[in-house]
């Protein structure tokens, strides 16, 4: 086969360059993998390298998996692919392997054993967050000598004395025990190029050309060791889009992607902008996000044909939003397993479990009950005879529950927060023991097992690189999305290419609602708050709302607070509304959180 047939301008033209610096901005759907295995087929079937000349260096091993099946298909085998990791390993063991030394398949246990010994409240902190943070500076080259410097105005999941002394500890206890984490393979790779070089030389004289993918994710760690490899040579390919970049909590950006042609003056640049993936109403959307995305302009043109236009609503309540999401997609005749469910985090993936299950509609890819807070509950309550509500607050507590969350907080560490707050709520208003509550949540929120199958329930950053025929992304609000967590320019910036991300993974539904206080997102995306923003606060008192309104006035004057601390007139109103008969249903108000809950509930309950 022609590794040029069936290519539209854009991809042969990067096919054909064979020769670098070449690179590909490639936009989302645009068939970037297509256009890189056709380059690589087109090196090897011009003559321009051997196929054991190249090395194509991916981000998963699936990734490389599947690349190499492509080029098989092609007629094509013996070229090099595999993850930054894979190839400092093998670089290791080759040219220094007395320097390796046990390979830890993860920082967590490590650094759980580390992070019990600390102080109350942070002993509780997930190790994921410390080993996140970890990743931050060791990505950027960063020892725990210099870590207390570099994080100067950084926020970390713990105070930066003690982030400073984990880190510490953990890098002594690795070495101790004679264990290298996955940045000490490449920091192990770079450190013998830049002294052994005879290994330099003999890696340059054996591999020629250089294919990276989803360049964006490269950190400056990945990068130093890429330049080692290259040396003084430029027959480098990359391709990336920058518009979907969205790991800088792990060091990555799109500086060396966008670097590229400055780096190169005499680069290739090629943008691929044809989207095989979404119709045009899909597309048209997520266009109007470009003049916010920055970077290398892409709007996608699509190939596919008309499909419905997006669905952009408002709701009431979160669960209103929950319980229409889980109808919509019963009367939907495309598959389940085509089907998903995007949201910020895990944590607000646990009110779809509940309203798909209530609805008798299979899901796969998150459970409340696979994660840290309720495992542990589970593994705690199973036997118990206690009251429900009293175990589970208990458990709660003993775990570091904060009944008031503070503004910034690890990701997995806010994950965590969120279902802990989920049990107790779920707990207040269920009326038997500790058991039959641990019954009921497996009743609710088991997926079926491994091999479940159903609708896809994803966080928005385990989503990149899949695809759907129909999407929802609900809780487009602020504090969810823009997360709690963004504040600085940075930060946001990379919150709006997530929603980009979210978007483009639909072929042909796409549906985007809210039911708190509106992202600033959907104004970039033409949806706008209502002309009038009082229209809900000028709303009219019903008879139960107007008691409602008496009853929050004497409760602020008895606590001498105003009185929407007390609640909001909108959180009144949908009281009144809803008619909640129990702390469970009271719960799921927007506006109505934990300690609220607990102060005000069985007031409003006994006034209803």
């Amino acid at each position: 086969m022609d590794p040029l047939d069936g290519l539209n301008p854009e991809q042969r033209r990067a096919a054909e360059a064979v020769r670098g610096p070449v690179c590909i901005l490639a936009g989302a759907g645009t068939g970037k993998t297509t256009t890189i295995t056709r380059r690589i087929a087109q090196q090897v079937a011009s003559g321009t390298f051997d196929p054991a000349q190249i090395m194509a260096v991916t981000f998963t091993d699936k990734a490389g998996g599947e690349l190499r099946a492509r080029l098989a298909a092609l007629g094509v085998s013996g070229v090099r692919a595999g993850t930054f990791h894979s190839a400092a390993l093998r670089q290791l063991r080759h040219f220094a392997p007395g320097e390796l030394g046990r390979i830890l398949p993860s920082k967590a246990l490590l650094l759980r054993q580390i992070g019990n010994r600390l102080r109350a409240p942070y002993k509780f902190r997930p190790a994921g967050d410390l080993a996140t943070e970890i990743e931050w500076a060791k990505n950027r080259r960063i020892g725990s000598d210099g870590y207390l410097e570099a994080a100067a105005g950084r926020e970390p999941p713990i105070p930066a004395d003690l982030m400073a002394r984990v880190y510490s500890d953990y890098e002594r206890r690795k070495a101790d025990e004679g264990l290298m984490d996955f940045e000490d393979l490449l920091e192990g790779a770079v450190r013998l190029f830049e002294r052994d070089e005879r290994a330099a030389a003999t890696f340059r004289a054996q591999y020629l050309a250089f294919t990276v993918d989803e360049y964006q994710d490269v950190n400056l760690l990945q990068q130093t060791l890429l330049e080692h490899w290259l040396g003084n040579r430029d027959d480098l390919c990359v391709v990336g889009d920058d518009y979907q970049s969205i790991y800088a909590f792990t060091g990555a950006g799109p500086e060396h992607l966008l670097a590229v042609p400055k780096r190169f003056p005499h680069a290739t640049v090629v943008r691929l902008e044809e989207n095989y993936r979404s119709t045009p109403q899909v597309l048209a959307l997520a266009n109007k996000l470009v003049p916010r995305l920055g970077g290398s302009e892409k709007v996608l043109r699509p190939a596919r044909a008309d499909g419905p236009e997006p669905v952009v609503s408002a709701f009431a309540s979160p669960a209103d939003e929950a319980k229409a999401i889980a109808e919509r997609i019963a009367k939907e005749k495309t598959p389940l397993e085509d089907v998903a469910i995007l949201c910020r985090t895990n944590a607000r993936l646990s009110d779809f479990e509940e309203a798909l299950h209530d609805a008798g509609i299979p899901f796969q890819g998150s459970s409340l009950l696979d994660r840290d807070a309720a495992r542990k509950l589970v593994r705690r309550l199973g036997g118990s005879s206690a009251d429900a509500a009293s175990a589970v607050r208990a458990a709660a507590l003993e775990a570091g529950w904060l009944e008031e969350l503070p503004e910034k907080l690890g990701e997995r560490e806010l994950v965590r927060q969120t279902d802990l707050t989920r049990l107790v709520t779920l707990a207040s208003a269920f009326p038997g023991d500790g058991a039959a509550f641990v019954a009921e949540l497996r009743r609710r929120f088991d997926p079926g097992g491994d091999d479940a199958r159903g609708v896809n329930l994803l966080t928005l950053h385990k989503a990149k690189g899949l695809e759907f025929d129909t999407v929802f992304l609900p809780r487009l609000e602020e504090k969810e999305l823009p997360s709690r967590q963004a504040r600085t320019p940075d930060e946001i910036d990379e919150e709006r290419r997530l929603l980009y991300v979210g978007m483009t993974r639909a072929k042909r539904v796409l549906w985007l609602s809210w039911s708190g206080k509106r992202s600033r997102f959907l104004a970039e995306l033409g949806h706008a708050a209502p002309a009038s923003a009082a229209v809900q606060s000028k709303r009219e008192w019903t008879p139960v709302a107007e008691r409602l309104r008496a009853w929050r006035l004497e409760r602020a004057r008895e606590d001498g607070v105003p009185p929407y601390v007390v609640f909001h007139d909108s959180v009144l109103h949908a009281i009144a509304d809803a008619q909640p008969a129990s702390l469970g249903e009271l719960a799921q108000i927007a506006g109505v959180g934990p300690a609220k809950l607990e102060r005000y509930g069985a007031d409003v309950l006994s006034l209803l």
